[in-house]
């Protein structure tokens, strides 16, 4: 083996032009590979985190006549004890209600949440604009569409038409900016407190809110949750269900991107089979001397193997430096007006592995070909007509 290696190494030294060649096809091969694999990679992450990242991504509602959630707290240890995947829970209590500014009437949500608890799904904190958070008793976030449509200021008070035609008055502490201009335009954040008091529902709550480590398991936690919750009234619903397009546009792109890498690394492996191939006729006089001082058939199967791997991981490795670069340089010419990336540059170490190793292993078959070529030499035929 050691002598085959050897040999293989010569063999490659010999004829360094063929070898570089063959190196860079398999670099730009693996380059395309992790180059469409990240790029499609980092498109999806951004699309989920712009639909679903500050949204929850499996919510529980209740379908009976107050469409409220009785004893949560409850529900929520038990989905805390039993569901290892979810990492933000929070509770919310919502409810429809009136303004009257400046001879104008809007229409708003009032959404009650303890806003330590949200911030992880909602990101609260990070959409404050101006003010501050609601802390106390009767305390509101309004969206800066909102203020604009209605001249609003921080310390103004708001006096809320809600449930059942009561009268609430709420103070501006702070102005919030989710992006989205309906949102903005509509949602007015306080405390659960606050809310509960407003609409009367002393201890319940309208919906549990949650995310999860992967986004694409939503519907099999969902399952989950409802099958414990034996509780026909409560309604388990999950981002994959509510948004089935932006779900098969998803595969779409990982289907094509996976089609791609594959006939990549088909040329790829075509190409070093044929070039390799016709090394065994370049070299065939050099291993029939071989052969007849000795060397055994698999031996010199092996010396082609050895060159296959040698090409392989320097090509894999050449690959995936400059698939790097490749994705790099996209994101710095390819950006948004405001100067961010179009798509974010995501680096996954598992797919840029399993790349390289694709590659080398690629290399090794496709060298299978001239190595059993070379085993059938007859070293007597080879001097022969040399």
């Amino acid at each position: 083996m050691k002598l085959s290696f050897q040999i293989a190494t010569r063999f490659l030294k010999s004829s360094k032009g063929q070898t570089i060649l063959i190196a860079l096809g398999i670099a730009i091969g693996v380059s395309v590979q992790i180059f469409i694999g990240s790029l499609i990679q980092g498109l999806q992450k951004s699309l989920v985190d712009t639909t679903i990242g500050s949204q929850p991504q499996i919510s529980l509602t209740a379908n009976n006549e107050d469409k409220l959630i009785l004893d949560y707290e409850k529900l929520l240890q038990s989905i805390k004890d039993n569901e290892d995947q979810v990492i933000h829970l929070s509770v919310a209590a919502d409810g429809p209600g009136l303004i009257a500014q400046e001879d104008n009437t809007y229409s708003i949500l009032i959404r009650g949440f303890d806003i330590e608890e949200a911030d992880g799904i909602f990101k609260i904190k990070d959409a404050l604009v101006e003010g501050n958070l609601p802390m106390g008793e009767n305390e509101v976030l309004v969206g800066v569409g909102l203020k604009e449509e209605a001249n609003l200021s921080i310390g103004d008070e708001l006096e809320v038409l809600a449930n059942f035609g009561e009268m609430a008055t709420l103070t501006i502490t702070g102005f919030f900016n989710l992006g989205v201009s309906s949102l903005n335009s509509s949602w007015t954040i306080t405390t659960l407190e606050t809310a509960q008091e407003i609409f009367g529902y002393q201890d319940a709550v309208t919906s549990i809110n949650m995310q999860v480590t992967d986004v694409f398991a939503a519907d099999l936690i969902a399952d989950s949750i409802r099958e414990r919750a034996q509780d026909e009234t409560l309604v388990v619903d999950n981002w994959k269900a509510q948004n089935e397009d932006l779900l098969s546009g998803l595969n779409g792109q990982s289907v094509s991107s996976i089609m791609i890498q594959v006939f990549v690394m088909i040329s790829v492996l075509l190409g070093i089979a044929s070039i390799l191939a016709i090394t065994v006729v370049q070299k065939s006089r050099q291993i029939g001397i071989l052969k007849a001082m000795g060397i055994k058939d698999r031996a010199s199967s092996l010396i082609f193997l050895f060159q296959g791997l040698l090409l392989g991981v320097g090509g894999a490795i050449l690959g995936v430096l400059l698939g790097l670069a490749l994705a790099f340089t996209f994101t710095k010419f390819a950006v948004n007006p405001d100067g961010t990336p179009v798509v974010p540059l995501f680096i996954d170490p598992l797919f840029i592995g399993f790349s390289a190793v694709i590659a080398v292993a690629a290399s090794v078959f496709a060298a299978l070909i001239p190595a059993r070529k070379s085993s059938k030499l007859n070293p007597i035929e080879v001097i022969r007509n040399a």
